[in-house]
């Protein structure tokens, strides 16, 4: 496997045959639009993803039942939930880059990006109709509108003069953490779990998905645009907000291996805990 692919996204080393087939089911989704004047940006905003949300989702499928089409298909559901999010989110930060490339405004200009954003939500819907289950579905609109919700608080946050730690928490827990759960939700779901097993690894997702974004902050806190990085000029100590932050990001870890345990030991739920290394972080 090429090592220069590994640094670039390091979750391929453990888990490129799921990657693969993701990747595969993504092609396949696309190519029902091989027409569509939207096949290019498509492409290219899919491009260079980690595809941790469908990871999850998979695994989660496969810890308590098994793989089949209908997992792969809600995999490429939830990656195209992350992909219309962060083309938008790029336009409200005045991104200049992601994933060492062009962001997709810049590359396709604004008109697009929105219409793209549009397409996409189209993308889940039709997904969503052939999988056929009303449950699913409704946790990826309750989804979309919370990670809304998140980017609608984090702008009037900004705003603010007194961020909070709660504030920050709930910010994250909708515009990252929701999507991490939902893919986990819906892995239990596709893979039959009792309800038990389907709350467990909800869990699991929100839990590992804070964490995911409480590292993700600690390595970007230079960037002044940050919402930490207004709790750390709020601060008389910054080291008091970096301690917070690491004491935050292994409760959230340690929550994310707890729920595990209801999840009976299999090779897809070792897999998901190991995910959680990911979320580590060393000053």
């Amino acid at each position: 496997m090429d090592r220069k692919n590994i640094e670039i996204n390091p979750l391929l080393e453990t888990y490129g045959k799921y990657i693969d087939k993701i990747n595969y089911a993504l092609d396949k989704e696309l190519s029902i639009y091989s027409e569509s004047e939207f096949i290019e940006p498509l492409k290219y905003s899919l491009d260079g993803g980690k595809r941790i949300r469908p990871i999850i989702l998979v695994l989660a499928a496969e810890s308590v039942g098994k793989i089949d089409d209908n997992t792969l298909t809600a995999a490429c559901a939830v990656e195209f939930l992350h992909m219309e999010s962060i083309i938008h989110d790029d336009i409200i930060d005045n991104e200049t880059m992601r994933r060492q490339k062009e962001p997709f405004h810049i590359k396709y200009g604004y008109n697009t990006s929105v219409l793209t954003g549009d397409f996409v939500l189209g993308l889940i819907l039709s997904i969503s109709s052939r999988l056929d289950n009303a449950r699913i579905t409704k946790d990826l609109a309750t989804t979309a509108m919370l990670m809304s919700e998140g980017e609608m608080i984090e702008g009037r946050l900004e705003t603010s003069e007194d961020v909070t730690f709660s504030d920050y928490l709930k910010v994250i827990e909708y515009k990252t953490a929701t999507a991490f759960g939902v893919a986990a939700r819906i892995g239990g779901i596709i893979g039959n779990g009792s309800e038990e097993e389907i709350e467990a690894l909800t869990e699991y997702g929100k839990n590992v998905g804070i964490a995911y974004q409480i590292r993700d902050d600690l390595f970007d806190w230079k960037n002044e645009d940050k919402l930490f990085n207004f709790l750390i000029k709020k601060s008389s100590d910054p080291r008091d907000v970096f301690n917070k932050m690491e004491e935050l990001l292994k409760n959230y870890s340690d929550k994310a291996t707890s729920s595990l345990k209801k999840i009976s030991d299999n090779d897809a739920r070792r897999n998901l805990d190991n995910l959680i290394k990911f979320t580590t972080f060393k000053a």
